[in-house]
C-alpha cells in the first residue's frame, strides 16, 4: 500500500496543474485558487480514509466541484435565513436550519467529528480576501447611533443619498465660446467636404493613388457670365412681394369705394326712384356679396413696403 501523503499529494499536483494552467496575477484569482487547493487536499484525505491508494485527476476534480457546490449552497441558504430575521451575520442556528432543510442528519455530526481514523490536515496559509474597489466615494460613512443595535446592517455608501448636481454651468468665457464655435464650424466644413468628395466627382493630386488627397472637381459652365445676368432668388422674392402688395392695395381701394354709403339727402331720392324691374345698384350688390364669416373671407397677403 502506498503512502497516503504521497498519493494525495500526487493527485493534488496533477489537479493543480490542470486547473491552474498559467500563473495569474489578479488578487481575486489567487484567493480562489488557494481555496480550491485546500478543497483538493480535503478530498484527497477523505479518499485516503476510505481506502483508496490513488485517484484519477478527473475524479478528484469532480469530487472537489461537488464539495464546493455543497458548501456554497450551505452558505447561501444560511445567509438567506440570516437576512430573513433582520440580521447581517449568520449564526450557528442558521447553519443548523440550513442542514436540516437540505436533508442532512445533524445528530451524526458529533460522532463523525470524533472518529478515530481521521486525518489531520495542516491549516492553509491565511490569504486576505480581495478588496473590491469602490467606484464612487463622497462624504464620510455614517455609523450606527446609540439606539440602533450593532448587528443591524450598516448604512449604505454616502453617494447613494447625498445630493449631487448632475448639470454643468454654461460656459460664459468669450475665448472658450469663440474657440468652440470655430471648432464646430471647422468640423462642419470638413464633414461637408468629405460628403461632397464621396458623392460627387473628385480629382486627385497623384496619378498613382486616386484615393489620396481627393479634391472636389470643378464643373465649368458653357456661359460663365450667365449667373451674373440672372437675378438671384432674393431679388425674385422681393419682386414677387412688391407685386403682391400693389395688387392688395388696388383690391383694398376698390372694396373701400364699393362699401362707402353716401349719407347726402339725394340718396333717398335715388332710392325712391328705383326702376320697375327692381334691379339693385352695383354698390348695394357688392355690399350684399361680402362674406360676414371672417374664416371664409379670401386671404390677404401682408403689405410689404418698398424701400426708398
Amino acid at each position: 500500500m502506498a503512502d497516503p501523503a504521497v498519493v494525495s499529494g500526487g493527485s493534488l499536483n496533477a489537479g493543480g496543474r490542470s486547473s491552474g494552467g498559467k500563473a495569474s496575477t489578479s488578487p481575486a484569482e489567487n484567493y480562489h485558487q488557494a481555496r480550491r487547493r485546500t478543497l483538493q487536499v480535503v478530498v484527497s484525505a477523505l479518499l485516503t480514509e476510505c481506502g483508496f491508494d490513488s485517484a484519477e485527476k478527473a475524479a478528484v476534480e469532480t469530487l472537489t466541484e461537488m464539495m464546493q457546490s455543497y458548501i456554497t449552497e450551505i452558505g447561501r441558504s444560511a445567509k438567506s435565513y440570516c437576512e430573513h430575521t433582520a440580521r447581517s451575520v449568520p449564526t450557528l442556528s442558521d447553519t443548523v436550519v440550513t442542514l436540516i432543510e437540505m436533508g442532512f442528519n445533524v445528530d451524526t455530526l458529533p460522532v463523525y467529528a470524533k472518529r478515530s481514523q481521521r486525518m489531520v490536515i495542516t491549516a492553509p496559509p491565511v490569504t486576505n480576501p480581495p478588496v473590491t474597489p469602490r467606484a464612487l466615494s463622497a462624504g464620510q460613512k455614517r455609523t450606527h447611533p446609540s439606539h440602533i443595535p450593532s448587528h443591524f446592517p450598516e448604512f449604505p455608501d454616502p453617494h447613494t443619498y447625498i445630493k449631487t448636481p448632475t448639470f454643468r454651468e454654461p460656459v460664459s468665457d468669450y475665448q472658450v465660446v469663440r474657440e468652440k464655435a470655430a471648432s464646430q464650424r471647422r468640423d462642419v466644413e470638413r464633414a461637408l467636404t468629405r460628403f461632397m468628395a464621396k458623392t460627387g466627382e473628385t480629382q486627385s493630386l497623384f496619378k498613382d493613388d486616386i484615393t489620396a488627397f481627393p479634391l472636389i472637381a470643378a464643373r465649368p459652365t458653357t456661359i460663365p457670365y450667365l449667373s451674373a445676368l440672372l437675378p438671384s432668388e432674393l431679388e425674385l422674392q422681393t419682386l414677387e412681394e412688391t407685386d403682391s402688395s400693389e395688387q392688395d392695395d388696388q383690391t383694398d381701394s376698390e372694396n373701400t369705394a364699393g362699401n362707402n354709403i353716401t349719407d347726402d339727402p339725394g340718396a333717398d331720392k335715388e332710392n325712391s326712384m328705383l326702376p320697375p324691374s327692381g334691379v339693385v345698384p352695383s354698390a348695394k350688390a357688392n355690399e350684399d356679396n361680402m362674406i360676414d364669416n371672417p374664416y371664409l373671407r379670401p386671404v390677404k397677403k401682408p403689405k410689404v413696403r418698398r424701400k426708398k
